[in-house]
């Protein structure tokens, strides 16, 4: 059973997520109406992440199960795709494999988030970053974010799912850089993320960081493992799914888009 292997890019603002629901318009929909369309084939799509309503990615991977080899050669389905996608999607790469071997999310090694504020107004990015109304402390939000690296139980920083029966995730990055003029931008990176978990992290960050909350209680919060010790989620729109990886004998390699005119 062959399957193809896609590389996406989508602007989450239009969206009430990624996953397929009955009550709006999502990503997996359009890529699935697309592959209809293209490859000729009705067809479910798996992704790498469950990203919500609003929230955005630059690498995100979806994977499609076909019952035939696709029509299209390899080197033409990505902009084939994107002839039959709305303006706000766009697949990046495509590689295709002729097994069902392949599981966009299960064998994911290695997820990437961004998460971007900043202290100014500005229209131009309103829909891409978390524009805060209130003074922090940069510094702060750096120490809090030493907080998490490392294996932890991320219940408290986490929304409650009926399915997920783990919240052990290991973070090997957790990092908040300066970007000049007031803006600044958390890159983390774990083998895995549970629902809710990045924008509740910088939540309660930013609770820190503006004199709400102490480091110490942050780190208590951490190990009680009880949502009531969450802030506030940050909204969606600062959230970006920026990369996932997987381990090299898979062998996924994707054929890149031209997306130049």
């Amino acid at each position: 059973m062959p399957t193809v292997v896609l590389k996406v890019a989508y602007d989450g603002t239009e969206f009430v997520g990624m996953q397929r629901q009955p009550n709006g318009r999502t990503v997996e929909q359009v890529i699935s109406e697309a592959i209809e369309k293209i490859l000729g084939e009705r067809s479910s799509v798996v992704a790498a992440g469950r990203t919500d309503a609003g929230v955005h990615a630059r690498g995100m991977v979806v994977h499609s199960r076909l019952q035939c080899a696709p029509r299209v050669p390899q080197q033409r389905i990505a902009n084939a795709l994107n002839s039959a996608l709305p303006e706000d999607v766009r697949i990046l790469g495509v590689h295709v494999r002729d097994d069902d071997q392949f599981h966009a999310r299960y064998d994911a090694i290695r997820r990437v988030y961004s998460y971007t504020i900043n202290c100014c107004q500005d229209p131009l990015n309103r829909r891409y970053e978390w524009q805060v109304r209130f003074p922090f402390d940069p510094e702060v939000l750096k120490e809090c974010s030493r907080l998490f690296i490392g294996t932890h139980d991320f219940t408290t920083f986490s929304k409650q799912n009926a399915s997920q029966h783990s919240y052990i995730c290991s973070v090997e990055q957790c990092e908040w850089q300066s970007l000049g003029k007031g803006r600044y931008r958390l890159e983390i990176a774990a083998n895995r993320f549970v629902y809710g978990m990045v924008r509740a992290l910088v939540g309660a960050m930013v609770d820190c960081a503006r004199g709400k909350r102490s480091l110490q209680e942050l780190a208590d919060a951490l190990d009680a493992r009880d949502r009531r010790l969450a802030s506030p989620l940050a909204p969606p729109h600062g959230l970006v799914f920026e990369a996932v990886e997987y381990p090299p004998h898979l062998g996924v390699v994707f054929h890149n888009a031209c997306l130049c005119a």
